[in-house]
């Protein structure tokens, strides 16, 4: 018999499997782990602290960078925030576009994990099919925002602007034939709305595809279930939430618990699972894929019905319009004033929280009644999730690590925030 020995193998931090830079020290005996060691920080973006320096306004941006695959999520918990201190409650429709953009990044989000957790077990197609219908949803963000990823699009009071009436198009090139220039064009002859509906009657079949080739599959359950199995009592005592939460069969949801924004209005489900494995959060993670969908279409339908503005009317905290402004004296300093100063808020504290594609994300503001906050406090899903590593790996083999970092699902910029 081979003599068994206790190594301690450094994983990471660059291992694909980690999005971000993750050091895991692993002591194990053998294959098996005996202790999983997380080091964090090697990313540090100082978010936090940056956010002191700068007025609230400016500030946006940075919530973007946080989980750089959940962008718009990001920016609500904030923006929430400080409406909460401002007493400043959005527009119907600014808050039907926000939902409508949450559910579109939830979407976004999940697809970039069912890919890459697909390609980190081993499965290489899932990851294609994936990206395909992301493209499409990434041109939405490019279409209200200007920009592919991280857009700054809610702001305090409402969104930047409202829906656009086109959408960009591809153009004749020598990759593409007339012919394919005309198929991939069909649906963005319209408005943006009616790409958005295009996509949520297509992407229900785009799901079953996925499910083809991973449900039933006998390698992929093999890799997923019985691995990382957390009881319902030990998910909430370390602080789960989200689909880590609900795969462990508790239907915790803020959007249903304590609904935001226009959340109470709308008709969706909570998936749980039941085993608490990796098997039961991918399955939780694809019934969101089609409850966000549901969500999506009702918002579209909403939106088409009901015009409106999508800002407050205030113009301490909106910039005039940008015609108004060249030649209106008064609207010049407003603008001038908001993009230099931004604006005061009132002192006091608040904390709002929404549910990001990974779970509870929340944001601590105080404000000592100046216009930059005194302090920021991110309360990021991930986090609490990579401490209960050691715990979900302890008695696996190594190439369960990866299947357990895949079904955490961490980005590393609120991590290391």
């Amino acid at each position: 018999m081979a003599e068994f020995q206790q190594f301690t193998v450094n994983f990471g931090p660059q291992h694909p499997a980690a999005h971000g830079v993750l050091r895991l020290v692993l002591e194990m005996d053998g294959e098996v782990i005996q202790k999983a060691d997380p080091h964090i920080g090697l990313l540090h973006r100082a978010t936090e602290k940056l956010v002191e320096t700068k007025p609230y306004n400016q500030s946006i941006g940075y919530m973007d960078r946080l989980d750089y695959v959940s962008m718009m999520c990001n920016e609500h918990g904030y923006v929430l925030a400080i409406e909460k201190l401002l007493g400043v409650t959005p527009p119907p429709r600014a808050q039907y576009i926000r939902v409508m953009f949450d559910e579109i990044t939830r979407i976004l989000n999940h697809l970039l994990w069912l890919g890459c957790h697909g390609l980190d077990i081993g499965a290489m197609t899932v990851f294609l099919y994936c990206f395909r219908e992301r493209e499409d949803l990434m041109d939405c963000y490019e279409a209200v925002s200007g920009t592919r990823m991280h857009a700054t699009y809610y702001r305090p009071g409402g969104v930047y602007r409202d829906l656009p009436d086109t959408m960009p198009k591809y153009r004749e090139s020598k990759w593409h034939s007339e012919k394919e220039i005309r198929r991939m064009n069909e649906a963005r002859q319209g408005t943006l709305l009616d790409f958005i509906e295009d996509f949520t009657r297509r992407f229900p079949a785009c799901i079953d595809d996925y499910e083809t080739l991973l449900t039933d599959n006998r390698i992929w359950k093999q890799r997923t279930v019985n691995v990382g199995v957390v009881t319902p009592e030990r998910a909430m005592q370390l602080g789960f939430t989200g689909p880590m939460l609900r795969g462990s069969g508790i239907a915790w949801d803020l959007r249903k618990k304590q609904p935001y924004e226009v959340y109470a209005d709308l008709d969706f489900d909570i998936p749980v699972g039941v085993s608490g494995d990796c098997y039961d959060r991918y399955l939780v993670r694809m019934e969101e894929l089609r409850q966000s969908n549901g969500i999506i279409q009702q918002c579209v339908k909403w939106l088409r019905e009901n015009p409106g503005p999508v800002m407050v009317d205030d113009h301490k905290l909106v910039p005039p319009e940008r015609e108004k402004m060249k030649g209106d004296m008064e609207a010049l300093i407003h603008h001038f004033k908001l993009f230099t100063e931004g604006y005061c808020v009132p002192a006091g504290e608040a904390y709002a929280a929404v549910e990001h594609p990974k779970g509870e994300f929340g944001v601590y503001l105080v404000s000592d009644g100046s216009n930059k906050p005194y302090r920021l406090k991110v309360r990021a899903p991930g986090f609490a999730h990579l401490a209960a590593m050691d715990e979900m790996v302890r008695g696996h083999m190594l190439a369960d690590v990866v299947a357990v970092i895949g079904t955490q699902d961490i980005v590393f910029g609120e991590i290391d925030r």
